[in-house]
């Protein structure tokens, strides 16, 4: 039997196939997507809220002719302690793809393992690949090729900033971090992608990282299950706020991104996000068009 395609990480795709997923997602924003999942059932597992995720994968699997359906941990046997393997072969039995946002990221990898249909992160703990290839396809729309210019993280090392290690790694652009010390992004992620021959440097300083990128992306200090963290991470992450004088760091025609929800006056000041440099809208409509592209080049193979 075929060995099945999953998509857990950018990293689980070469760039030639970015380039069709990008090209089927231009299609995708043209007009309405093929019907690839006529007939189909699509299963979303949310163990973590969602809001734009959900939506997005909800009408695109239904724009392609397939049936999503959403399930939550507290409506099914999983909240009784079914195994994941159990769940991941039921699943397979029913569904034509699983989609799966959950916490550890380990959760997501025994799924994989234990399908027998594809398997899409609809984010962890580690990574959040569905918004950052988004975010990619929304530069490549503004910028064309990525190689050799630059991108700003601002804030937690986290899942977002783990995915964007990854695009580095798969598009050649320059990716400088600025994180509070010790919120670093995650090493293994780091090291895997310097050793494909990324570019991507850790540093202190905002302004560093903001200089001469093309765009400047941030997060919430705090994200879904730190929210006892939340009073602390204000603390650490006080100086690593995204303003104006931040944005003016970047090239003229530089872009501001979030992947939202955005906390106004923590992470990003106000003026910012609703300024004419931010693309956050975009980049979240485009979540749309790109898993549209996914859920398709995941079933063709």
């Amino acid at each position: 039997m075929m060995e099945n395609r999953d998509f857990l990480s950018i990293a689980d795709l070469s760039f030639h196939e970015i380039e069709q997923i990008f090209y089927k997602a231009t299609e995708n924003r043209q007009a309405l997507p093929s019907q690839s999942l006529f007939g189909k059932s699509v299963v979303l597992v949310f163990e973590k809220a969602s809001t734009r995720t959900r939506i997005s994968f909800e009408v695109g699997i239904t724009r392609m002719g397939g049936h999503p359906i959403v399930l939550t941990p507290e409506g099914t046997q999983m909240a009784r302690g079914e195994p994941l393997k159990d769940t991941a072969r039921i699943f397979s039995g029913y569904c034509d793809v699983i989609v799966m946002r959950t916490f550890g990221h380990e959760r997501a990898v025994e799924m994989a393992h234990y399908a027998s249909v594809p398997v899409i992160n609809a984010l962890t703990d580690l990574l959040h690949p569905c918004q950052v290839l988004a975010d990619c396809f929304t530069l490549c729309r503004r910028f064309g090729n990525l190689a050799g210019k630059k991108v700003a993280w601002i804030g937690d090392g986290n899942n977002m900033a783990n995915s964007w290690i990854n695009a580095s790694a798969a598009f050649g652009f320059e990716l400088v971090l600025a994180c509070p010390s010790g919120f670093d992004p995650d090493r293994e992620t780091l090291n895997s992608a310097l050793q494909k021959g990324a570019k991507v440097k850790l540093c202190r300083d905002p302004q560093e990282a903001s200089a001469g990128a093309v765009a400047v992306n941030t997060d919430v200090w705090a994200s879904m299950g730190q929210e006892e963290e939340a009073d602390g991470r204000k603390k650490a992450f006080s100086e690593y706020q995204v303003t104006r004088k931040i944005m003016e760091h970047a090239v003229p025609e530089a872009v501001f991104m979030h992947c939202l929800p955005a906390h106004r006056g923590e992470e990003v000041t106000e003026d910012v996000l609703e300024g004419p440099q931010s693309i956050v809208w975009e980049q979240a409509q485009n979540r749309l068009y790109v898993q549209e592209a996914i859920l398709d080049f995941l079933l063709r193979k």
